[in-house]
């Protein structure tokens, strides 16, 4: 018996560490790591210890003779990347960040998601520091509440590990302020020994197309905020009166809002989603819903996990043009996604079942409508390899998909923190390996680091990296300041921000939790009401920010 990594995988690696016997690949020293789907068991090398499973913060591995029916298909896909031969390294030993320089430490995170989650218990793996956690929302944790589908439970769970990082002696948060705008960079460095900066990747990229701009065309970003119940967004609105939505791009935000449009919504109301999409999900006329790609099966930006999570709603038709899924694909991951549509493809489905058409080498060329968005001209592509890389050469062959809603799910790029430097093309804060070029004292983590790849877990080695920076200055005596996590906290006071600390963090959570009756929570979605929340919740002296003193 092997155990089975399965659909929740978080690739934080801290299974990797765990495991006595270097099953589980790749590692994060492996040339891999960063672009696998997942972590994989070996089942010939594994040895049935079940160390693996206590490590894994979203319980995504189980017993090969316990997998549930709808991940059966991940005991093959754990095995298949083993298959190949590889080299494995040797796995090192965890080496640990050693902080000599004497004195305390106190560093401000700006952000609050997974990469700033895991870059605060780095620190506080250390003695004598501070770390404060600065977000523009009342509540943190950013894309695992406001971008991890509802019906992504397990996924969610990782917020239990959150939950005992800020449980650590020297954490703290300081919600609700927009560092850039209520306070700058230059103050934080005021009270602070260093500035980290995991603001992520919050705005989508834009198509370029005539007629992008027309009501009806939307981005899946937004969409994704709006059924997650991003105060942003929450009165936002989307157009499912047509009985056809297209989503423009085919990596796992575009499978995700497809799902949502697709499966019962009733399906839905145990989760977390907030009341104003379930609402709008149960009266949506959506019936199909086409994701367009421009390139093959092969070069689909959806992971194989993601994918397998989609097929196993066998109450959806399944459809797919412009792809032979019996030609064969070199890479075997590539191969098992054909495979897998190819077996949802044939499979029956009851007459009147909504569908998902995945459409491959066909591109965007032009919105149209009058006034609002009435289909989606694409350009048909014929695939050329070019330079070792399979191409998508526009055609002369065009053709219209009618439609009143189209979702730009194309990526997510990140966006400019003032008084940081930025770069404009690669949207990301200029860094090497953590550092802010030509900025001393600032770092960052996550996305805004290094782009928009990776998955959750692949944040605490990131975040590792550039916290052995920051403890390597500050034993060098780089890092000084006059200030203190008192005297940010006394700034904050004076400027009159409704700041909300962790206890308010913990008064929304469990109003949240309370409200749910049954589902995991029900998120409040004004940020008004968050902040009266924080504050009726704990009294005078415990709720925001200007009113602490213990």
């Amino acid at each position: 018996m092997a155990h089975v990594v399965t659909q929740a995988c978080c690739a934080d690696a801290s299974c990797v560490f765990a495991c006595p016997v270097n099953a589980i690949h790749p590692t994060p020293d492996e040339p891999d790591f960063g672009l696998a789907d997942m972590l994989y068991i070996d089942p010939v090398s594994c040895v049935d210890c079940g160390a693996c499973v206590g490590a894994c913060p979203v319980g995504a591995i189980v017993p090969d003779t316990k997998v549930p029916a709808n991940q059966l298909p991940f005991v093959d896909i754990n095995a298949l990347f083993h298959a190949e031969p590889r080299t494995y390294p040797i796995q090192a030993p965890i080496t640990p960040i050693i902080r000599k320089a004497p004195g305390p430490l106190h560093v401000a995170i700006v952000g609050s998601g997974p990469a700033a989650m895991y870059a605060a218990d780095e620190l506080l793996k250390q003695d004598d520091v501070h770390v404060t956690l600065l977000d523009r929302l009342p509540t943190p944790h950013g894309l695992v509440r406001s971008g991890v589908a509802p019906d992504h439970v397990e996924t969610k769970s990782i917020d239990k590990l959150f939950r005992q990082i800020e449980d650590q002696r020297g954490f703290h948060y300081l919600l609700n302020v927009n560092v850039g705008t209520d306070i700058s960079h230059e103050d934080l460095l005021e009270h602070c020994h260093a500035v980290i900066y995991a603001t992520g990747a919050s705005q989508d990229r834009k198509l370029d197309i005539p007629g992008e701009d027309l009501p009806g065309s939307e981005s899946a970003t937004e969409f994704v905020a709006w059924y997650n119940g991003h105060p942003d967004h929450a009165g936002r609105t989307f157009d499912l009166s047509g009985d056809r939505a297209v989503i423009i791009g085919n990596g796992n935000v575009a499978l995700d809002a497809a799902r949502l449009l697709s499966i019962d919504p009733e399906s839905l109301a145990a989760t977390d989603i907030s009341e104003h999409a379930l609402a709008a999900l149960r009266a949506s006329a959506v019936r199909e819903v086409v994701i367009l790609g421009r390139r093959g099966i092969a070069q689909a930006a959806f992971t194989l996990p993601e994918l397998i999570g989609l097929l196993s709603h066998e109450e959806i038709e399944i459809v797919v043009e412009g792809a032979d899924l019996d030609q064969p694909i070199a890479d075997p991951m590539a191969n098992r996604k054909a495979t897998a549509l190819r077996e949802a493809v044939a499979r029956p489905t009851a007459p009147g079942s909504r569908r998902i058409v995945f459409r491959f080498a066909e591109s965007p060329a032009e919105l149209i409508g009058d006034g609002r968005v009435t289909g989606l001209r694409v350009a048909h592509n014929d695939l050329v390899e070019l330079d070792g890389h399979i191409r998508a050469v526009p055609t002369d062959r065009r053709e219209t998909i009618d439609t009143p809603l189209v979702l730009r799910a194309i990526g997510y790029q990140g966006v400019a923190v003032p008084g940081v430097p930025f770069d404009d093309e690669a949207r990301v804060i200029p860094n090497v390996e953590g550092r802010v070029s030509g900025t001393p004292r600032a770092y960052a983590v996550g996305w805004i680091k290094r782009g928009p790849t990776g998955f959750i877990g692949t944040n605490k080695s990131c975040s590792e990296e550039t916290i052995g920076h920051v403890i390597a200055d500050f034993n060098a005596g780089v890092l000084v300041t006059r200030g203190s996590r008192e005297s940010l906290r006394a700034a904050i006071d004076r400027g009159g921000l409704r700041a909300v600390n962790l206890r308010g963090w913990r008064a929304i959570d469990r109003a949240e939790r309370r409200a749910g009756a049954g589902r995991p929570r029900r998120k409040i979605t004004s940020v008004d009401e968050l902040l009266e929340v924080a504050q009726s919740e704990r009294g005078p002296r415990r709720g925001l920010s200007k009113m602490v003193r213990a």
